[in-house]
């Protein structure tokens, strides 16, 4: 398989809705996904964007089809198995960045590696946040931060593990323009050092900051294109706050 990470075939998701019948969530969905790639799955609300994203993630089974992560078939393994590859292979990001309030940022980023038998935690959470740019952050709550740092700590969280991908999922859904540059030029580093990176979103702008793009739309994959000009979120960032100081 290459230097291929995660290879899909013909993966379908079907939901029973009671009285109203099946709902088709995911149709014969073919993908593959290769080390060091930066990807955007596009799609509206209900497309089938997120129900990919949970089978890819290994958080949900496929009704039918065939799941491959560095080439054992995941599908068939059980839940403990399927909870080792979550978490030692992947790194998840969320919408809502899904912190613990009354803990620190360096804790919460210390949290996947709490039932590990690693002996450094502390260093690895920290050098987790300083990768993400929050060494003058690691002591705060998620109160104490702005919407775009706590993502960067969510960010954290997920790098932690070392793992193989990140999947992240709508993660400039909640955040402003200028926050939302921030996310994607750091995604775009991290992509830059090697990382494989998966994030959902609805938005074309945000998606075209990808190497390849992947549309999906009423649970069909419709595209899966390479972007041969992916644009700049660090460039974008800078040409806005040089905006914002020219209106000041």
């Amino acid at each position: 398989m290459n230097n291929v990470v995660i290879k899909a075939k013909r993966l379908s998701k079907i939901y029973n809705k009671n009285a109203s019948g099946e709902v088709v969530a995911l149709r014969d969905g073919s993908l593959e996904i290769r080390k060091g790639e930066l990807i955007a799955i596009m799609g509206a609300s209900g497309s089938g964007k997120s129900t990919l994203m949970n089978i890819l993630g290994c958080l949900d089974k496929p009704t039918s089809g065939s799941l491959y992560f560095d080439e054992t078939e995941v599908n068939k393994l059980d839940d403990e198995a399927l909870a080792r590859v979550r978490n030692k292979k992947i790194g998840f990001v969320f919408q809502s960045y899904n912190l613990l309030a009354r803990t620190s940022a360096l804790e919460n980023v210390e949290l996947p590696l709490i039932y590990s038998d690693r002996s450094n935690i502390r260093k690895l959470a920290k050098d987790a946040l300083i990768a993400v740019g929050l060494e003058d952050r690691m002591h705060h709550h998620p109160g104490e931060l702005s919407g775009g740092q706590q993502q960067r700590v969510a960010i954290a969280r997920s790098l932690v593990n070392d793992p193989e991908i990140i999947l992240a999922d709508e993660p400039t859904g909640n955040l402003d323009t200028k926050s939302s540059y921030e996310i994607m030029s750091l995604f775009q580093k991290l992509n830059d050092e090697g990382r494989t990176v998966v994030l959902v979103t609805h938005e074309q702008d945000i998606a075209e900051h990808a190497k390849r793009i992947i549309k999906i739309s009423d649970g069909i994959i419709i595209s899966d294109e390479v972007n041969k000009s992916p644009r700049n979120a660090k460039n974008e960032l800078d040409k806005l706050i040089k905006e914002v100081k020219n209106e000041n």
